[in-house]
């Protein structure tokens, strides 16, 4: 079965995590990720049906805390220690190219 990974496939995911990936770089990752897939694919081979999940649901036990109205007793702590603010505001350097 061919890889559903490819050059096209790896532009589009490089692309959304914002990397620009040389010829070398794309070539090791595709290598490594087809290898991931493979590995996966080996996994789902395996005859599991005899092992029993370990797995106990605890419908009964409350996993969320309750929500507690606070005023923070620190708001605008280290303002003063940061190199830019505007209008209250920490001010950084943009993140992203245009």
């Amino acid at each position: 079965m061919p890889s559903p990974i490819n050059k096209k496939v790896l532009q589009s995911i490089s692309g959304l995590a914002r990397l620009e990936l040389q010829e070398k770089e794309s070539e090791k990752i595709l290598e490594d990720l087809r290898n991931i897939l493979d590995h996966f694919n080996e996994l789902q081979e395996l005859d599991t049906s005899s092992i029993v999940s370990e797995v106990i649901p605890e419908r009964d036990r409350k996993i969320f805390r309750e929500d507690d109205e606070r005023i923070g007793t620190n708001l605008g702590a280290g303002k003063e220690l940061f190199p830019r603010t505007e209008d209250g505001f920490l001010a950084i350097p943009p993140v992203f190219k245009d």
